[in-house]
């Protein structure tokens, strides 16, 4: 098993542009399809030529992508397994030399559509999450077959690599730790950055502000958060939640609101295209959820330069070194998190020493360019092996 940093002593540098191909679920907004989208971009710029295929009818990033000269393709899945789409894949992939797909559905695809294709190709498999889909029997059985012809496995932090070997689902010989990456450059907090942020969401100078930033679904666990607000607002009057993403628990978590009587407290904003705009309004950036692989949110939050409070889940410990870099609190514990959130609103000292630790590792770990030099380096080690 290599990580990222034995891969680049290991492999040669690329020596010519390659035809890449990354094959996703779907373009709508979230953590795996920022990735991907900032990904691509970063190859595009290195010189080589890049598609990406959605296998879902989508909108959400495509315009990011289609802005930045590279081509998408939608499948428009219908049913569970769409020839249509397999049809349309086979062709989009006739002539690359990498397909890299993103998570399970997309990887069985890839390998089914390029299954008979001749010609030298490799097909390279990013796992961004801890795999709880794959409770779903049929969906392990064909993830499990996909890998099978998979020449390397990607995991997003050593949890998920960890917890993808313990399984028997990812051979040790094929895998790789690959650390998520973000733009660091877009995130560059600034005094008048925070007072445009603030402008922009028509929020208090001085008001303390917890943001978050994620699909609302359960493993989010937003309900949590909201649950610790009314006792947060007995010190905090003034106290601002700004809660960025959508989802199915909207209706849910708008009643929650409602029914805690803290409605003026609560910015519910639905999904955005322009979160690096707006998370300099936040002092401190919540992430409570049940389960991460290695969250771009989270990453985008340090490279902000924001105190956070995140459960130690998943990939959340090797960002967050809890009294380093931030606090780390145990899943579903509402004391811990109401302890966390309290000890940074009353510190501004110490939030700014976490958000500048935050900050500093993430463009030293987690930049784009490392994510591209590295995926870089995986890919001409499959094509080489």
């Amino acid at each position: 098993m290599l990580n990222s940093s034995d891969a680049t002593r290991a492999a040669p540098p690329t020596e010519r542009p390659l035809r890449i191909v990354h094959v996703v679920d779907s373009l709508e907004f979230g953590g795996l399809e920022r990735v991907v989208v900032d990904l691509a971009i970063a190859q595009k710029h290195a010189g080589h030529q890049v598609q990406v295929f959605s296998i879902n009818a989508t909108a959400g990033f495509r315009p990011n992508l289609e802005s930045a000269d590279i081509r998408v393709v939608v499948g428009d899945k219908q049913g569970t397994l769409d020839r249509r789409v397999l049809k349309s894949l086979r062709a989009t992939t006739a002539q690359a030399d990498v397909v890299h797909a993103h998570n399970f559905v997309p990887n069985y695809y890839a390998a089914l559509a390029t299954v008979f294709q001749r010609g030298r190709k490799v097909q390279i498999c990013t796992c961004h999450d801890m795999g709880t889909r794959l409770s779903n029997r049929r969906l392990r059985w064909l993830f499990r077959w996909s890998l099978s012809r998979t020449r390397r496995v990607a995991m997003v932090g050593q949890q998920v690599c960890d917890r993808f070997i313990e399984m028997g689902m990812v051979d040790p010989r094929r895998a790789v730790t690959v650390l998520n990456g973000i733009p660091v450059q877009r995130f560059r907090n600034s005094p008048e950055r925070k007072e445009r942020a603030r402008g922009q969401l028509g929020l208090p100078a001085t008001s303390p502000v917890i943001g978050c930033v994620g699909r609302l679904v359960g493993l989010k666990n937003h309900a949590l958060l909201l649950t610790q607000m009314p006792r947060l607002l007995q010190t905090h009057p003034d106290l601002m939640l700004v809660i960025v993403g959508d989802g199915p628990l909207h209706d849910q978590l708008l009643d929650q609101v409602q029914s805690l009587g803290i409605a003026r407290h609560v910015m519910l904003l639905g999904a955005r295209t322009d979160v690096a705009d707006l998370l300099p309004a936040f002092d401190v950036f919540a992430l409570p959820s049940q389960t991460e692989g290695l969250s771009i949110a989270l990453l985008e939050a340090c490279a902000t330069g924001l105190a956070v409070v995140a459960s130690r889940v998943g990939g959340n410990p090797e960002i967050i070194h809890d009294g380093q870099t931030g606090r780390l609190i145990e899943a579903n514990d509402a004391q811990s998190l109401l302890h966390g959130l309290t000890e940074l609103l009353d510190d501004p000292v110490a939030r700014a020493r976490f958000g500048a630790a935050a900050c500093d590792w993430v463009t030293a770990h987690a930049s784009i360019d490392a994510l591209r030099r590295a995926y870089d380096d995986c890919y001409i080690q499959a094509l080489n092996g």
